[in-house]
């Protein structure tokens, strides 16, 4: 699956009707740094004017996704629509890196100070090496974490955020075993990567990573082999075969409705949608790999129904965005264009916000962009950190929907 894709999916999560649970967070929180974000929905232009004079924002104005590029310059010059702003250098990439590059060199030329935008990973790759080169920073829309690097941001809700978020609350339950069962392909290993990296920052051992194919087969022998099932279950199938061996039905009966021992393992993290997830999901529980012993962490992806009809997912949980924190754009945007803002609207948004609220900050080289205290965007908290990775204060969801460890609204908090 492209990550664009995964990205304009998740995002669609925002229009979910939500019950918030008072419950912890795990302390799960963003280090280095402490304090209030600084509000990007309402923070004002400042008094003494911007200190930058334009931003370009690079966005599909032509070729398969124009409508999706049309609303994110809706939602740029929404957000730089108060006086002091920065002005709106908007070039059309055509969602090709070829036209993707060669408007970033015309905005750099142009003298323009930071770059919003491309959408996808193909374009940011496209752009990096010249921006980089000129000191323009790039706040990019792409899900990708290897678009990522210093001066770079992937803007969109990367593997490595998710994760890192269900580590976090499933450690604040007690779960400290990990492993992950995933599908083999690009997607699969980023996952990893993020569950590796996840836990290694958790200080917890190194997680179980394992691959499987597309047929039942396959991952039927998989789960088999990562369970355990064998040993778990031997002892007992001996028992049994002894007491029917002594004509003994009643034992035998009762022995087989024991439950055995649980896996090595208590989470589990996921990847599949569809009919492989479906697929993949029941066999979890005929090898007895199932709530309350284990918990299954899955991707934002799930919040629709349609990416999880037919698994079985006892207990399971994803992290995402609280649409909370989305309502006062929605709202604005709304206003303004007479109709709701589609999904990743949100991140151009965000990254004209940003751009609006550094340029009143000594702009995007004096460090703003990196604040330890971050800022909260229309998805929640977002810290950029100086590698380029994006931190996000992320909400727990279960399946029903419903939020089991609320989003980090400040960074360095806990019990939120």
């Amino acid at each position: 699956m492209r990550l664009q894709t995964f990205a304009l999916l998740i995002s669609g999560l925002a229009t979910a009707s939500l019950a918030l649970a008072g419950c912890a967070n795990g302390g799960y929180s963003f280090a280095p740094g402490g304090g209030k974000a600084q509000p990007l929905t309402s923070a004002p232009g400042g008094a003494g004017g911007a200190t930058i004079g334009a931003v370009a924002l690079l966005a599909p104005l032509s070729g398969a996704d124009a409508g999706l590029g049309g609303a994110m310059r809706n939602a740029a010059e929404l957000a730089l629509a108060a006086a002091g702003s920065p002005k709106l250098d908007v070039r059309d990439t055509g969602g090709v890196p070829a036209q993707a590059a060669k408007a970033a060199a015309q905005a750099i030329s142009a003298g323009d100070s930071m770059i919003l935008g491309p959408l996808t990973a193909g374009e940011t790759g496209a752009v990096a090496a010249a921006a980089r080169t000129a000191g323009v920073p790039v706040l990019a829309f792409t899900s990708d974490p290897k678009a990522a690097q210093p001066g770079v941001w992937a803007l969109g809700l990367t593997p490595g955020a998710q994760v890192r978020r269900l580590v976090a609350a499933a450690r604040a339950e007690g779960r400290t075993r990990f492993i992950a069962l995933l599908p083999e392909s690009g997607y699969g290993h980023l996952m990893a990567q993020a569950l590796e990296r996840a836990c290694a920052e958790a200080g917890l051992a190194t997680p179980g990573i394992y691959f499987h194919g597309t047929s039942m087969a396959s991952m039927n022998a998989l789960v088999r082999q990562v369970s355990d099932y064998a040993n778990r279950r031997g002892p007992i199938e001996k028992q049994i075969r002894e007491a029917r061996a002594e004509g003994d039905r009643k034992t035998a009966n009762e022995l087989a409705k024991q439950p055995i021992p649980p896996p090595p393992f208590d989470a589990v993290l996921l990847a599949d949608t569809g009919e492989q997830l479906a697929e993949l999901s029941s066999l979890l529980p005929y090898y007895d790999v199932d709530a309350p012993a284990v918990r299954l962490l899955g991707p934002a992806l799930w919040a629709q129904p349609s990416a999880r009809a037919g698994a079985a997912l006892k207990g399971a949980w994803y992290a995402a965005p609280d649409p909370a924190a989305r309502a006062p754009f929605v709202a604005a945007y709304s206003a303004k264009y007479g109709t709701a803002p589609p999904p990743l609207a949100d991140l151009a948004y965000d990254a004209a916000s940003l751009a609006r609220v550094v340029a009143h900050e000594g702009g995007p080289r004096g460090g703003a962009l990196t604040a330890s205290s971050g800022f909260f965007g229309a998805d929640g908290l977002l810290v950029l950190q100086p590698d380029g990775r994006v931190r996000r204060g992320l909400a727990v969801f279960s399946l029903d929907g419903k939020i089991v460890a609320p989003a980090p609204t400040r960074v360095g908090e806990a019990g939120s």
